[in-house]
């Protein structure tokens, strides 16, 4: 599945606030502490822990 910019952003930036509050990471640990950096790490690697659900729109 193809991720459009405001998708990306919005699961980038869910990932990254539950691994700032003490959520343990998917990847092996790495000698950066950023929690933004091991979001996009985890979203490349393809293993983030969440989902998008679409909704076709009621007028096509």
């Amino acid at each position: 599945m193809i991720l459009t910019r405001f998708e990306r952003a919005r699961i980038l930036g869910a990932r990254a606030l539950q691994i700032s509050l003490g959520a343990p990471s998917i990847l092996p640990p790495e000698a950066t502490a950023d929690p933004l950096e091991i979001a996009i790490r985890e979203l490349a690697s393809g293993h983030a822990p969440l989902s998008v659900s679409r909704f076709r729109d009621a007028f096509d």
